[in-house]
């Protein structure tokens, strides 16, 4: 039902001239015309005086407050600008209804900003805590070496070697966050072009299988009869994200286990799945093991080696290429990362002329 000023003036004024006119009807001498005269004078006289105090001293204000509490909106929340106001129906639901949708937005604002704090005091004790160990370990070896010990030729080559390689964690260190940060900003970009993933993983697994022979990993690829998998993605930045998972797998599955990679092909995409049969993610981690430094098993972390920013840079790669990266684990069953590319389609052309599309990849 519309609630505009006019309509309430007339409802109010049409009872007021009905309310009056009744009584009249009651007292002695009055004739008809006196009622008829007394009804359109009531009527006409209640009707610009309630349209005056409804529409002056109600709507107008409200409508003030109205376009305020939008301009509020408009500059807080970046919305487009509403010319219509809010005459044709309840001023004061309507100012309500605003008020609760701007106090709910900056509810949600003020949780996010909440979080963002912690997340910003973690982060940076996090960071804090990484560049103090290799410091004072480097900084410690130094000073002994300072204080005497250079004189002795295995504790001076020792204590160097060991404070190269704490160093070399710190420069390591730099250098994903240096990256990170480059992703998260958006400057670095990506130069996206067809690229054989299932070629890239095999390179992978010969970098890494070293490392795989010393844990007794076996690593594969399935399907076994794909000869070529071909994407669309920026070749170095899918290089970084396989080998972080595929040597994640490596490094926190069970010793004697096995790591695969797993290629399933669909009509536009590609997924791209690593496994491992270790000892899995416990489900209270699962929606923290991409943040930056958050480590599953601390202790453990430390032995292994890493900086913490790995899978948090791989999130932001896949992010990067419209694309996101999932995750699931079941304890002491292993643990899958999965993410889906778009496909690439590679012609072959020899000296007869254009054929088909490579392999699997016909359209």
């Amino acid at each position: 039902m519309s609630l505009s000023p006019r309509f309430i003036a007339i409802i109010l004024a049409f009872l007021i001239s009905l309310i009056t006119t009744s009584f009249l009807a009651f007292v002695e001498g009055v004739s008809k015309g006196m009622l008829f005269v007394t009804a359109i004078s009531c009527f006409i006289t209640s009707f610009f005086l309630v349209l005056y105090t409804v529409d002056i001293l109600v709507f107008r204000e409200v409508n003030k407050m109205y376009r305020t509490i939008h301009k509020l909106k408009m500059k807080d929340f970046n919305l487009a600008p509403r010319k219509k106001l809010i005459r044709e129906s309840n001023p004061l639901k309507t100012i309500n209804d605003e008020i609760f949708v701007y106090v709910t937005k900056k509810q949600k604002e003020i949780d996010e900003l909440k979080k963002l704090e912690l997340f910003r005091r973690e982060f940076l004790a996090d960071v804090s805590h990484e560049f103090k160990t290799p410091i004072f370990a480097a900084q410690g070896f130094i000073h002994t070496l300072l204080d005497g010990a250079m004189d002795d030729e295995n504790v001076r080559e020792r204590f160097l070697l060991k404070a190269a390689r704490n160093l070399d964690s710190l420069d390591v260190l730099v250098k994903d966050l240096l990256v990170l940060s480059q992703m998260e900003t958006g400057d670095i970009k990506m130069s996206i072009a067809p690229i054989d993933i299932r070629l890239l993983t095999m390179n992978i697994f010969s970098r890494l299988e070293n490392i795989a022979l010393d844990r007794n990993v076996s690593l594969k690829v399935k399907p076994d009869d794909l000869p070529e998998v071909w994407v669309k993605a920026d070749a170095d930045r899918l290089e970084q994200v396989m080998l972080n998972l595929i040597e994640n797998a490596i490094k926190y599955g069970n010793e004697g286990g096995k790591v695969i990679v797993h290629f399933n092909e669909g009509k536009k995409y590609v997924e791209i799945a690593v496994r491992d049969n270790g000892p899995g993610i416990p489900y209270e981690h699962l929606n923290r093991i991409f943040e930056r430094f958050y480590r599953v098993d601390k202790s453990r972390s430390k032995d292994i080696g890493g900086t913490g920013l790995g899978l948090a840079i791989v999130k932001h790669i896949l992010n990067a290429h419209d694309t996101k990266i999932a995750v699931m684990s079941k304890p002491e069953k292993g643990t899958t990362f999965s993410f889906k590319l778009e496909k690439a389609y590679i012609s072959l052309v020899n000296e007869n002329g254009p054929q088909e599309p490579a392999s699997q990849l016909n359209p």
